[in-house]
């Protein structure tokens, strides 16, 4: 058997398919063991997503507002929501979905909120100094709610208007100071967070995957290589049963009785 090339080809087969099984198990453990950490963050961090008594999601006691939210997530993002991930009986964020709605949660309320800047009359004076106001104090900048205006010191409202951080004129006298409000450290910080568990959860599914994978070309490899095997030694016992002499009666010589 291990003259024939199917034979040999079948024990590389079976070799071959245990070294698939050992990476299957490697890879598996691997993905248990992220899988086991990053629940034990979610569960430190301890963010939970609000479901009323129907089991919809709501945000801040209204299912419109989580809907504006998914909106955000599913149309603008283009993020594939895992329906089996938003569980009203296990509120806890720990998957990707999930991880990925409370940052669309933090950016919806960031993108649509409102931010006051604060002018003192030091900071008009140097902005008439700088050329950002003209020399009485007229705002020209691009915020057009105040365009034209004498701009006193006192507190400006500035909406954020679905604005990312980009967005922003960071040069202008308004617009700069709301930027930094509206896309503070901790909103940058919260998005980068929940990024980070989204993609982790996203790249343990894709071991598991991988791990699943190596099982499989582990056991098509073991079967094809047993295969092999069997069917060389089928052809070696059909050429022992042809090759074997075939026994015959030797001939009985009659003697005539004279």
């Amino acid at each position: 058997m291990f003259k024939k090339p199917l034979g040999l080809l079948g024990i590389f087969l079976i070799v071959v398919g245990i070294g698939y099984f050992v990476g299957a198990g490697v890879a598996y453990s691997k993905v248990q063991g992220g899988y086991g950490s990053l629940q034990s963050f979610s569960e430190v961090q301890n963010v939970q997503l609000t479901y009323n008594e129907d089991g919809d999601l709501v945000d801040r006691g209204t299912v419109e507002g989580a809907q504006a939210i998914m909106s955000l997530l599913e149309d603008d993002w283009n993020f594939p929501v895992v329906s089996g991930d938003l569980d009203p009986t296990d509120p806890l964020v720990n998957s990707a979905t999930e991880y990925m709605f409370q940052m669309a949660t933090v950016s919806y309320h960031t993108l649509t909120g409102t931010q006051n800047v604060t002018l003192t009359a030091d900071g008009i004076a140097a902005a008439i100094e700088s050329e950002q106001l003209d020399a009485d104090g007229t705002y020209n900048g691009v915020v057009e709610a105040y365009q034209g205006q004498v701009l006193e010191p006192g507190t400006f409202e500035l909406p954020v208007d679905g604005r990312y951080w980009t967005g922003f004129e960071r040069s202008d006298l308004l617009d700069g100071p709301a930027r930094d409000l509206a896309w503070s450290g901790t909103a940058h910080a919260l998005v980068a967070e929940l990024g980070v568990g989204a993609a982790t959860h996203s790249t343990l599914q894709l071991a598991l995957g991988v791990a699943a994978l190596l099982a499989g070309l582990g056991l098509v490899s073991t079967v094809m290589g047993a295969a092999f095997i069997w069917h060389t030694r089928q052809n070696e016992t059909k050429s022992d049963e042809t090759t074997t002499p075939q026994s015959t009666d030797a001939p009985v010589m009659e003697t005539a009785n004279v």
